[in-house]
């Protein structure tokens, strides 16, 4: 059932034109995520959906009995209310107070809460947002709006949010990085790009399938464009004396075709590793301790920095993971033991706070202050080409900083201490305020970074992908050390806590019981598949009527595909045709799938009805 519709939606902040004549819907119980580069309009469309914000022009359509709850970024609080009271918001009458508590009381134990009268305005940004997020889920609702819900979550809070989620009744539509998050959850991905919205089903992992589909039709339908209009043109300058006899429809056409902007390759954070030579000595903890009051973060911690040290730190909220790197950058100093670092070494510390930024400060002045240009294995590249590669393109580099969104400047905040050409890099939450885009391509820079990186993330998916040991906060002070990302740090502490007998039954037994299993898996593929014909050496009837036509039947299904392909193209920003021909394609790409399949299994007995044939003439 349709729980909300916009139509002709158009949204415009100054000169930026966010949301360009869209339309959009969320169906009951949809897990919508949307994604997109920073600045685009993410959070606008939230608001428009959540009537913070109106549109400019277009038409909204929403039941009278829909019930809408919208989780701000950055939420605000009453000053001298408690956290409970915070939580439970205008969610309780006297009927329900015992049962609202509780839930409350139970969602903030879960967030990492214990003191539930502490005041609002002691808390940091990062545990409002916690309570934010409590009073939101307590709240009744049929379409539950999150902005970045999983900011400020350790690993096991996100863990919990995605289950709440996964069994949530309602509809939820919310902006996420967090791509393991989007896998799990999302049952459709909604891209916000260049104005325009782009619905694909399914979850994050289909949506980097689809979107490469719809990027690759749309290249292939621009060269056709750009080879006929080099045909038309070349019909339009035949002479004087036959353009006179020229239809006006095929010339106008031709202007319309010229007049068509290109389609390009979509653009990328493209960025080089630009740091200095480091020597021999690294960084160096000797028996480091740091406490704050009787709260113990670090015990005697000790460890040598490797050259291309690639090092994930993790840890409950509150544990102690910023102050260690606060140690490490010199800006907080611990209570004993000793830091020692190289004087080759050059820290570029990525804070989770961005650096003071002048905000009428020039976007481009602001870079330049790094330094005018940058060497990097390209060569000699500008500040103004570097942002640029950081896509702020044309006159946003003259835009004062203000005009930038909140993910926008953590964007610029980045390049900047890139510029500097580090060769340790300290990134604390990198990935919170950051679009998926940029942590693609800063996730391939990192990659090819000839350093020391060091990361505080609660995102799994980008740990996975960068580090390659876990330094694992564990309470009392105490700071483990695990080999691999944090999947390999997850399996090693689930093995720890099982018997042998449980370990063998996850699969982690001997090679001799995995082979043993294989083999009797394999045996029972061999008994039910229809693939397998050793006795088998002619056709049936049947089967020789459908080897023959099978050709015929293949070719049709591809010319389906094509023709659905093209019409995909065409509505590409209709989310409800979209989904109805995404459909259909999956639905006969399967069809083919199986004649395929079909195709093999034929001309396989068929060569070896021909074998056959030819051994009983010998």
């Amino acid at each position: 059932m349709n729980l909300f519709t916009m139509e002709n939606i158009t949204k415009s902040y100054t000169d930026r034109i966010l949301l360009d004549d869209v339309g959009f819907s969320i169906n009951e119980n949809e897990k919508i995520g949307v994604i997109g580069v920073n600045g685009m309009g993410k959070s606008t469309l939230l608001k428009v959906v959540a009537g913070i914000e109106e549109a400019d022009a277009g038409k909204i359509s929403m039941g009278n009995q829909v019930k809408i709850c919208y989780l701000p970024q950055t939420p605000v609080f009453t000053p001298g209310t408690t956290i409970l009271q915070a939580a439970v918001g205008g969610n309780m009458e006297e009927w329900n107070r015992w049962t609202i508590e509780a839930d409350a009381r139970s969602m903030l134990n879960q967030l990492g809460f214990a003191d539930y009268e502490e005041k609002v305005e002691h808390m940091s940004g990062g545990q409002k947002k916690r309570v934010a997020l409590v009073n939101a889920l307590l709240t009744p609702a049929d379409i539950l709006i999150l902005d970045e819900p999983t900011n400020h979550l350790d690993n096991a809070m996100s863990e919990w949010l995605e289950n709440y989620l996964i069994s949530f009744r309602g509809a939820v539509l919310m902006v996420t990085h967090d791509r393991y998050f989007l896998d799990r959850i999302a049952t459709r991905i909604v891209e916000v790009d260049k104005g325009k919205l782009y619905s694909y089903p399914g979850n994050y992992a289909k949506f980097v399938e689809l979107k490469e589909e719809r990027q690759n039709m749309a290249l292939a339908t621009e060269r056709k464009r750009k080879s006929l209009l080099r045909t038309e043109l070349e019909w339009l300058h035949r002479g004087a004396r036959a353009r006179s006899t020229k239809q006006k429809a095929h010339i106008d056409r031709i202007q319309a075709m010229q007049e068509m902007k290109d389609i390009q390759e979509e653009k990328q954070v493209l960025l080089t590793s630009t740091a200095s030579r480091m020597g021999n000595k690294t960084i160096e903890l000797s028996d480091i301790s740091k406490s704050y009051g009787n709260h113990l973060l670090i015990r005697d911690y000790n460890y040598i920095f490797l050259k291309n040290d690639r090092i994930g730190i993790i840890g409950p909220n509150g544990c102690g993971k910023t102050t260690l790197l606060k140690i490490i950058n010199g800006i907080v100093k611990p209570d004993t033991g000793t830091i020692e670092i190289g004087q080759t070494i050059r820290i570029g510390y990525f804070s989770q706070e961005n650096e003071y930024m002048d905000d009428s400060m020039k976007v481009i002045d602001y870079v330049k202050e790094a330094g005018e240009y940058i060497q990097t294995s390209d060569g000699r590249i500008t500040a103004s080409q570097m942002l640029e590669r950081f896509l702020f393109e044309g006159a946003i580099q003259w835009s004062k900083i203000e005009k930038l969104s909140g993910g926008e400047k953590r964007r610029l905040y980045l390049l900047r201490i890139l510029m500097s050409a580090p060769n340790v890099l300290i990134l604390d939450e990198p990935t919170n305020d950051l679009d998926i885009q940029t942590l693609t391509i800063l996730e391939n820079y990192l990659d090819g970074f000839d350093g020391i990186i060091i990361v505080v993330s609660h995102d799994r998916y980008f740990l996975d992908r960068t580090v390659r040991r876990i330094f694992a906060f564990e309470g009392e002070g105490a700071i483990r050390q695990y080999e691999g990302g944090y999947s390999d740090y997850l399996i090693r502490k689930e093995l720890e806590g099982l018997p042998d007998m449980t370990v063998k039954s996850m699969g982690v037994g001997s090679a001799a019981q995995t082979e043993k299993s294989g083999s009797e898996n394999s045996a029972e593929d061999s008994r039910v598949t229809w693939k397998k014909h050793d006795k088998k050496l002619k056709f049936s009837y049947k089967e020789q009527r459908e080897f023959e036509t099978i050709d015929e039947e293949i070719t049709a299904l591809e010319e389906k595909i094509e023709v659905l392909d093209a019409q995909m193209l065409e509505n590409a920003s209709n989310s409800v045709k979209l989904n109805e021909l995404l459909e259909k394609k999956e639905e006969v790409s399967q069809q083919l799938d199986e004649k395929m399949d079909r195709w093999v299994y034929l001309n396989d007995l068929n060569e070896q009805i021909q074998e056959a044939a030819n051994s009983s003439k010998e």
